[in-house]
């Protein structure tokens, strides 16, 4: 566990110091292309105008840093979820379902099938020429929270005992897989950690049989690290399902590159009315709609959140306007020109939103690796998963920030340029 923080920290680390870089070469790089355009105004003055006016100019950068804060671990958490989906998947694995079904819930394929199936070219075998099936029955049941102690719908999945040698990522890391045939099960270490009476050696209790927890494993981040195991033929019984139905089947294929070969060989068998996928796309589809809910969600209250953000920063700089009117006179009248006098404004509100900016993606960068669960609406399962901070997110909040003090600060240096300098100089 503390090798696992310490490798978040190193990983939090290292965002924030290219974050820094980026903004350093950019930084530079926007100054030398600004430059021209500021004419002989130094930055120096900007910047003493800030620190003048540094209340208001606290308040705009901690509404533009809440703004971004909240984009960015909205956009994190979306992609946390869609990453923990499409991490269940293998590239070379086909899920063989009935044609139609839209998930595994809704499916039923007849052990027949799988055999004609598993039959086809392109499937891979293990050391004893048996082909690498596995067929999975998929159940749901209320589970307590060990947080608050309400029901949670748990995704119990049977499989074949050869599931190992199918999902190769899926590692045993505490006791051991369940023997074929007994009332065992194995959890996903998500799992064993959220719901109550989940450890190895404790007995869970549903379909009226006693099922002992007899290991723990490591599905890799993934999906699966959130549900029981059980064997699929146990499973059927208890929940009353006819001995030879199973919902889907996951298929090992000998390479990548044999999927479309063994899908070709069985979307054209006239026996069989089947549907395969990539297990990896599979998954991918499965996520769309709540990463979709979540990104939607995330920008309307990131939206209104910035509408704030703005104003502030429209405050902030129609303050600046009012109280250097004499200044911007004095300036036009030394021959700096309306475009100076714009850019300098403007430099000043993207100061402060870049500033926010940053203030917002440093604070969400312990929310990187951070474990929560939701619904899947696909399964009506909860599901496990970490907030997926990435450097694009970073650089995403920053220009955003940046976006708001472009929008923030544009109309008070417009009104700044448009000042009459004779009128502004009868005033000193």
């Amino acid at each position: 566990m503390l090798a696992k923080l310490l490798f978040g920290a190193a990983i939090t680390l290292a965002a924030l110091v290219a974050l820094l870089l980026v903004v350093v070469v950019v930084g530079g790089i926007l100054a030398g292309l600004l430059a021209p355009f500021l004419g002989s105004v130094p930055i120096s003055y900007n910047l003493r105008s800030l620190r003048a006016r540094w209340t208001s100019a606290i308040v705009a950068v901690l509404g533009i840093a809440g703004t971004v804060g909240v984009f960015v671990a909205m956009l994190s958490l979306a992609r946390g979820f869609r990453a923990t989906l499409v991490a269940s998947g293998s590239a070379d694995n086909a899920l063989v379902m009935r044609a139609g079904s839209t998930s595994e819930m809704m499916g039923g394929i007849t052990l027949d099938s799988i055999r004609v199936a598993q039959d086809k070219p392109g499937v891979a075998r293990d050391a004893a020429g048996q082909p690498l099936v596995t067929q999975e029955v998929v159940g749901i049941i209320p589970i307590p929270l060990i947080s608050t102690g309400t029901d949670a719908n748990v995704q119990v999945r049977g499989v074949s005992p050869n599931v190992l040698a199918i999902r190769k990522f899926v590692k045993i890391v505490e006791g051991r897989m369940f023997t074929p045939g007994l009332d065992e099960i194995v959890v996903g270490k998500n799992a064993a950690k959220t719901y109550q009476g989940l450890t190895t050696g404790q007995t869970l209790n549903f379909g009226g049989v006693h099922w002992r927890v007899v290991g723990v494993f490591d599905a890799g981040g993934s999906s699966f690290d959130s549900e029981i195991w059980c064997d699929a033929r146990i499973l059927n019984e208890v929940l009353k399902r006819p001995a030879n139905i199973f919902q889907s089947a996951t298929i090992h294929l000998t390479s990548p590159a044999a999927f479309r070969e063994f899908k070709d060989a069985v979307t054209s068998d006239p026996q069989l009315n089947l549907e395969v996928e990539r297990e990896v796309d599979y998954y991918a589809k499965q996520s769309a709609t709540m990463t979709r809910l979540i990104e939607i969600l995330g920008g309307l209250v990131a939206a209104i959140m910035a509408v704030g953000a703005i104003f502030g920063a429209l405050n902030t700089m129609y303050s600046a306007v009012a109280e250097r009117g004499r200044e911007i006179a004095t300036m036009r009248a030394l021959g700096f020109s309306s475009w100076n006098v714009i850019l300098s404004f403007l430099f000043e509100a993207l100061a402060i939103s870049f500033l926010g900016g940053l203030i917002g993606c440093v604070a969400v960068l312990p929310l990187n690796g951070w474990t929560t669960s939701t619904l899947n609406f696909q399964t009506f399962s909860s599901i496990a998963f970490a907030f997926k901070i990435t450097f694009g997110l970073l650089v995403m909040g920053v220009f955003f920030a940046l976006v708001m003090g472009v929008l923030g600060g544009l109309l008070p240096a417009l009104r700044a340029a448009r000042r009459p300098v004779a009128v502004s100089l009868r005033e000193l």
